[in-house]
């Protein structure tokens, strides 16, 4: 697995992005809570994303919405973003604080196995996506993705930060 990987909030279009998207978030949430998850399937390769709108490859994930749980966010984001469903529990692995976002942002990251019900077509959201070996990533996979693969590897120490 390489070692080093794309910011995810680097350029000044993205930040920008980043920042406006918060702003509607200071009026409609507190604080901001997302889930993400490191998805395998039964072949031991990772599910990974690249948006249309920031840079990278991601695991998938996104925002809580009011009144929904953490799992059933998880569910729904691995549903929108892959097609994915879980095969098993999801497992909790961290809860990091994404300071690169806001100063109000937390990640919930969790490690599951999931299949995929069919194929992810790109759309407006997704540019792309697909199962990787973790000795084969994407070029473009963001530093965070890298770290927490690094970390659910025992490779690294956890970090409290995104």
């Amino acid at each position: 697995m390489r070692s080093d990987g794309i910011q995810e909030i680097g350029s000044r279009r993205t930040r920008v992005l980043v920042w406006l998207m918060h702003h509607v978030f200071i009026l409609t949430r507190g604080m901001t809570m997302g889930v993400r998850a490191a998805c395998f399937d039964n072949s031991g390769r990772i599910f990974l994303v690249r948006h249309t709108y920031v840079p990278g490859w991601y695991m998938p994930g996104g925002g809580m919405e009011r009144g929904e749980t953490a799992l059933e966010a998880l569910a729904k984001e691995l549903r929108e973003e892959g097609n994915l469903v879980a095969s098993s529990e999801p497992e909790l692995f961290h809860v990091y604080y994404n300071r690169n976002a806001s100063p109000r942002d937390h990640v919930l990251f969790y490690r599951v196995t999931v299949e995929q019900t069919a194929p992810r077509s790109p759309d407006r959201e997704i540019a792309e996506s697909g199962f990787f070996s973790l000795d084969s990533l994407p070029d473009g996979v963001t530093a965070a993705t890298l770290r927490r693969l690094q970390e659910l590897q025992g490779e690294v120490e956890r970090s409290d930060y995104w």
